[in-house]
């Protein structure tokens, strides 16, 4: 009888361990099989969206970023940048951003959600470099007296104005991307993704 006692014990110890490993070796082969289907982090970043903080972006200043391995230029612009807008309008091949280089829920006019901060692909529409800008108006620019301030690519010579519509006569044969984004808060902006009920 005390052998029988013993056996029962040594059993039922046997048997919660034999469980316990068993479910410890399940868990240990579901973990990288689960894990193998989930995207990578690579993957994830070059399409996941970018929170950006402008909170401490100037009136004139252009902060760069990064959104799914291209540049984005975050533009502030001030009022007399703004200003310049309707002025440049003849000398746009674009000028009402009718071939889609944007949303459609940006104003057209300033190409933006908010007037005043300006989101644009970093990328010229010509064979794909990075324009740079050229706020300064004028001949400080280095483009010349009547240059009304904007976007200057240094490989082809492409311009476009402060909404980042491209001048007639150059090489690049569109408008700078604006890509779709939209504001979480006054100063966060989230690039990749579109306002809250658009489609």
């Amino acid at each position: 009888m005390a052998e029988d006692r013993v056996d029962k014990h040594r059993r039922r110890f046997l048997t919660v361990v034999t469980t316990g490993v068993g479910a410890v070796g399940a868990v240990a082969a579901v973990v990288p099989f689960v894990g193998s289907m989930s995207p990578s982090a690579r993957a994830k970043a070059a399409g996941a969206p970018v929170e950006v903080d402008i909170s401490k972006l100037q009136p004139g200043q252009m902060l760069r970023e990064e959104w799914r391995g291209k540049p984005i230029f975050i533009v502030k612009r001030t009022s007399e940048m703004l200003d310049t807008l309707d002025g440049v309008q003849g000398e746009l091949l674009d000028p009402a951003s009718d071939a889609g280089q944007q949303p459609g829920y940006v104003d057209m006019g300033t190409r933006s959600l908010k007037p005043h901060l300006l989101v644009l692909v970093g990328i010229c529409t010509h064979l794909g470099c990075a324009p740079v800008e050229k706020f300064a108006m004028g001949a400080e620019s280095g483009l010349g007296e009547d240059w009304p301030g904007g976007f200057f690519c240094p490989c082809h010579g492409s311009k476009f104005d402060l909404a980042g519509r491209v001048y007639k006569g150059v090489p690049a044969p569109s408008n700078l991307v604006v890509p779709p984004h939209r504001f979480k808060t006054d100063t966060m902006i989230v690039v990749g993704e579109d306002p809250e009920g658009v489609a």
